[in-house]
This record gives C-alpha cells, structure tokens and sequence, in this order.
C-alpha cells in the first residue's frame, strides 16, 4: 500500500496566513475563512487527516473518510479555478505544525474534548515560533455560554433553551460571510496533489452518499412526513452538516422561512453542542449521576443480535440492516433501537452509543450522546425512564404497511426469520425494576 508524502512545508513561510479546514469543508460562508481573507494576504488553505482520529478507526471501509476526501477534492477543483491550491496533510496536527512557521493559523471552533486539547496544544506550540492561533464560531448558530437562563446557569431542559434561543434570534446571526470578496487574498500556488484514499489506509465504501441539495418540498412537509421511515421524508443533509459542507446559517434561514419542526431540530443540534461544553464529562459518565448506578446486563450475544439487525423485532432490525448498510438510520427508528437495546435488552447505552459512533456517516458526539442518554432516561430533557417503546406499536403507527421493514428485512413471515430475543411485556418489567433499583426506589 503506497503512503502519503506530505507535500513540501515551504510552501507556507513566515509571510503565509493558514487556514486550516475541519468541520466546515466550503468555501462560502465561512467564518473563519473569511476573518482570515480580509485581514490577511498569502492565504493559504490546508486540511489535516488527523492520524489521532484516523487510527481508532476499526474499519478500513469507514466511509466518513471517504466523504471527507470527496469534499476536499470538491474544495481543490475551486481552489484551482481561483489560481491556489488545498494543501492537505496526514498525521498528527501539533508534530505537523511543528515544521510550519507561518504568521497565523485561522480555523472554526470544535466542542469536542479531544479537539480542545488538540487546539490548545497547537496554539501554545503557534505561541512558541512567534504566531498566532484564532478560532471562530461557525457550525452552530449559538454557542457555549451565549444563550444561559436569566441567572447566567445553562440550560438543560430543551423547550426553554429553544424558546430562549428563537427570542436572541436577530439577523445578525443569519447573516453569511461574503468571502467571495476576498479570494484575492488566496496565495497564487500551483495545484498540490491530494491522497489518494489507499494512501492513508483505507479503502472504498461503496455506500452512496445524500446530495447536497436542500429539498424545499421536504422541508415544507418535514412536520406531517418526518415520522415515517417509508417516505423520503427528512432532507438527508445531517451528514454535510456534520463536515459543514452546508451552512448551518443558510439552513436555518430556509427553516425560519419554511418549517418551525425544522428548525427546532437545528436548535437541538445546537442544544446538544451546548451540553457537551458545559457538561464534558457527558462523554464518558450519565448526565443524571444517579443513572450510572444502574445493573445493566451487557449480554454480549443479545448485543451481537441488535447489532446484525437479527433480533426478531422486525422495525429493530430494519433500522439495524439499514445503518449497516448505508451508514444513515430514520430519526424516529433511531429512537425505537435505541430504545430497544437500553431497556429491553438492559444493555448500557454507551454500547449502542460506541456502535453508532462507528457507523453512522453523520456521527456527530454532541448529537450521538445526547440521542443515546436521551433514549436511557440519564441525559437532560430525557424521556422518563418508565417510557419503554413498544417496537409493535411503533410500527402500527408509523410503519402501518410494512414499506420500511420489507425493504431491509425481505425474510419478514418466513421460517428464515427469528423468534423475538425477549418477551416485550417481560423485558418491560424486568428494566422497570433494575432501573427502580439502580435509582435507589
């Protein structure tokens, strides 16, 4: 397997501005990319596959890799029509930065722990060589402490952060960054190559991606359709959001506009940003501490079952076979298998939280964590943990005629098709107890 020769460090000097692309993979409304162009000359664009990151990945079909390379090469083929270059690195950030000695690193902010430490690590070591480091709010409308309850506390139950957030909501937050008028900053360089997948250690999905498009029609019905995992009913653009080859700004525009429901899920998506950095030890431990005294069983053939989408439960495993195999689960389906494998299986979230992790193409630890403890009853806002979805009634309602289900579980009625792994009404009772256990009556 060929490995990636990263391109030649002086291409950027003490007279060149970096900005580094993470989670905001375009050139349009940009934050930090335009603080970066008006206030500077000799810009110069890079990306870091991070090997801290890239090495945890199990699979070597990971298809976010993939997505990401697609963007970058999307990035490139504008970055060259403007007479510059991406220049995109593999390994680990700080010993990358190491060998650059530019003026100053522009980039967005990320909430998550590994990336705060990550960022603070290169701008001590930026400090060090004489430059600077500057981040910017950009993947969430809202952020850290900007929207608090009257006595400067954060929130922790969504309904009055949302009605909170809608009142702070002033153009001024909607408004996007015209970096068009500052390409002419861009350093003039020739095209640098970019890796090949193989060149960093993996190889291709085969799994489709959703376009970027935003589906009007979608959004105007996203509040009658979005229930029901048979109609193409949700706009699919989570995934661009995850990597911000969509602006969450241009987003909620459309859905201020368009559709209240979908804004509300714009403002969840910031909620659970918000949580993460108030709460960082959300990563590891309950939200509620009280929920970490729970017994959970953690059968591990139980947990291979759900995983395979083989656990009798058809709606279950549909939603199971369909993450598999696209890398993209229904909203409400996620709910009803998560839900499944905390309370009938009794298994710890944090597993079903960790699967998703490595399957979902729009994995996001802010959401997947907020989802995860959410469906356990041990997040904020959570459903109470005596709410236990029946799989059965789920899909009477919102998968009436099987669609869904026949498309991921053809074997449905046949003797290829499992028994139930647990009895509803007695894995009902029997998480109903360990939780009343677990939570001291």
């Amino acid at each position: 397997m060929k490995t990636y020769k990263n391109p030649e460090v002086d291409l950027i000097d003490s007279s060149t501005t970096i900005f580094w692309f993470r989670r905001d993979l375009r050139l349009q409304d940009n934050a930090g990319l335009y603080r970066a162009l008006k206030s500077n000359k000799n810009v110069v664009c890079i990306f870091i596959f991070d090997t801290t990151i890239l090495d945890k990945l199990e699979d070597k079909t990971d298809a976010r890799v993939e997505f990401i390379l697609e963007a970058l090469q999307n990035l490139q083929t504008q970055l060259v029509e403007l007479g510059t270059s991406l220049i995109v690195f593999h390994g680990s950030p700080v010993e990358i930065y190491k060998k650059l000695n530019p003026k100053a690193v522009y980039t967005n902010h990320d909430y998550e722990p590994y990336a705060q430490q990550r960022d603070e690590a290169v701008r001590k070591l930026l400090e060090q060589k004489g430059s600077t480091f500057y981040t910017f709010k950009d993947q969430v409308i809202f952020e850290k402490g900007e929207v608090l309850k009257d006595d400067g506390k954060p929130y922790t139950v969504f309904t009055p952060y949302s009605s909170k957030w809608k009142s702070l909501l002033k153009p001024f937050y909607l408004k996007s960054y015209p970096t068009e008028k500052y390409f002419s900053s861009l350093k003039k360089l020739k095209p640098v190559k970019l890796p090949e997948l193989t060149e960093i250690g993996f190889e291709k999905s085969g799994i489709l991606f959703p376009e970027r498009v935003i589906k009007q029609s979608v959004i105007d019905k996203y509040d009658k359709q979005r229930n029901f995992p048979a109609i193409a009913g949700t706009t699919r653009l989570s995934v661009h959001l995850r990597f911000g080859t969509v602006s969450i700004r241009k987003l909620a525009v459309v859905a201020k506009k368009k559709n209240e429901i979908w804004l509300n899920e714009l403002i969840w998506r910031d909620f659970y940003h918000m949580i993460l950095w108030h709460f960082p030890q959300v990563e590891t431990k309950a939200f509620k501490p009280a929920y970490d005294n729970i017994e959970w069983r953690n059968d591990a053939k139980e947990f291979k079952a759900w995983c395979d989408g083989v656990t009798g439960y058809p709606i279950v495993d549909a939603g199971m076979r369909e993450l598999n195999t696209t890398g993209f689960m229904h909203n409400r389906v996620r709910m009803i298998v998560a839900s499944f494998l905390t309370k009938h299986l009794l298994s710890d979230w944090r597993w079903g939280e960790a699967y998703f992790a490595k399957k979902l193409l729009d994995f996001d630890l802010a959401a997947n964590n907020g989802g995860w403890q959410w469906a356990a009853g041990s997040g904020c806002d959570a459903a109470p943990y005596f709410r236990v979805f029946n799989p059965e009634l789920q899909t009477e309602k919102f998968d009436p005629e099987l669609k869904y289900i026949k498309q991921w579980v053809p074997e449905l009625g046949t003797t290829l098709y499992p028994k139930p792994i647990v009895d509803h009404k007695f894995a009902r009772e029997r998480v109903l107890k360990a939780y009343k256990d677990g939570l001291g009556g």
